[in-house]
């Protein structure tokens, strides 16, 4: 298939790179405009095999501006019914690659709306995740379940989240507070009684109790 090309706007691209702290260059394409670029080419990945839409996507997250790793991910989650268990094993390096906020959630819906949908290997994939050495990969675990509702897995929500309750980490700690809030507006009362059976962080508290009467 053709190759996505975003050309560069530097008027856009500084303030989108100094959003993320210049931590990574940007093309300065905005998200509507970028969304409507890549239609026809997550339509055309459809057709590629599971190791060729791999490459692709490694490939294209590797380049240098943000667009292409946001485009990659994409292309994952057009593409998130056909992946293999051992297909989603193979991305998890690019996890610690060009790594901040906005990538690794991105990468958490991709982990988190397979497991949703396969529920009996959910328990594998969140092992992946789980005690990793890297925060980052942990922070998808934490996060793994964000819109499970009803079928959300305590036990290992609660693995998680104790792993990691008195790490030192803004992104841990939000990631703690973002699971516990979500949950609460289907589980009000376990929520309830995990904040106050569990030595929390302020943070995560305040966080995960703003859903709480």
């Amino acid at each position: 298939m053709e190759k996505l090309v975003f050309e560069k706007d530097e008027a856009q691209a500084l303030p989108m790179a100094k959003y993320m702290k210049n931590l990574f260059p940007f093309a300065g394409v905005a998200a509507p405009k970028r969304k409507k670029l890549e239609g026809p080419f997550l339509k055309a990945s459809k057709q590629l095999t599971n190791q060729e839409l791999l490459i692709l996507i490694a490939e294209t997250y590797r380049q240098e501006e943000r667009e292409y790793q946001y485009y990659a991910i994409d292309l994952a989650l057009a593409n998130l019914k056909r992946l293999t268990v051992a297909d989603l094993k193979t991305l998890l390096p690019l996890l610690a690659e060009k790594t901040w906020w906005d990538s690794i959630d991105a990468w958490r819906k991709v982990y988190g709306d397979w497991g949703k949908g396969n529920l009996a290997e959910l328990e594998l994939i969140f092992n992946w995740f789980y005690k990793h050495e890297n925060f980052w990969y942990r922070r998808v675990g934490i996060n793994l379940q964000l819109l499970y509702k009803e079928q959300t897995n305590l036990t290992l929500l609660t693995q998680a989240i104790l792993a990691d309750q008195a790490t030192d980490e803004f992104f841990i700690q939000k990631a703690i507070g973002w699971s516990l809030r979500d949950l609460s507006k289907t589980n009000p009362q376990w929520v309830h009684n995990f904040l106050n059976e569990q030595q929390l962080s302020p943070l995560a508290v305040r966080e995960g109790s703003k859903y709480l009467k």
